[in-house]
């Protein structure tokens, strides 16, 4: 059974719209497509498929989400910056015991050699807070991220339909698009 935990005021309104963010929650109607983002290398590291999520007026956070590719060896996600939101956390959603919880991963997120980590809606991702305006469905975010060895890069990331699932669309199609030569997560 899942449990809830209930909050008042303020704390309920913030709370409610950080899950909804996170976990790609929205009575909006599908996205439009708008095209997809250009993927940007920051060493070994390929940065791709940005995206956010369209907030409404005074929301105080906003997600950010994106697909980090490593072909060479261990690497880490330490620090996000935007100036967008007076901070950005990395977060992550995961199930403890029967409730979902998402918290702030302090020491950073793991990118493993030859592997793919995404920053997705329901599990790691971005968080804007403090946003100072609404993030605009067609407009773009820049996002710098620091990784322990690949350094800073500066991410765009394309602001879609409060309900965007993927880069410029309200969903993706893995079918049509050309990966190239990146290789298959081993997961």
């Amino acid at each position: 059974m899942t449990k809830f935990h209930f909050f008042s005021g303020r704390t309920a309104q913030a709370a409610a719209i950080a899950v909804s963010v996170a976990m790609g929650l929205s009575t909006a109607a599908t996205g439009q497509s708008h095209g997809d983002m250009e993927a940007v290398l920051a060493g070994d590291l390929m940065l791709s498929g940005g995206f956010s999520r369209a907030t409404l007026p005074n929301a105080p956070v906003g997600g950010g989400f994106l697909t980090i590719a490593n072909q060479g060896g261990d690497d880490r996600l330490v620090s996000a910056s935007a100036d967008v939101s007076e901070r950005v956390e990395i977060h992550e959603m995961a199930m403890e015991g029967d409730v979902m919880k998402m918290r702030e991963l302090p020491d950073g997120l793991p990118i493993p050699a030859g592997e793919t980590v995404e920053l997705k809606p329901g599990s790691y991702h971005l968080m804007f807070m403090g946003l100072k305006d609404a993030l605009v469905e067609g407009e773009t975010v820049e996002v710098t991220l620091e990784f322990e060895q690949a350094g800073e890069v500066v991410v765009p990331l394309l602001v879609g339909a409060p309900n965007a699932k993927g880069a410029g669309h309200g969903h993706m199609d893995h079918g049509k698009m050309n990966h190239g030569d990146m290789q298959k997560d081993s997961n």
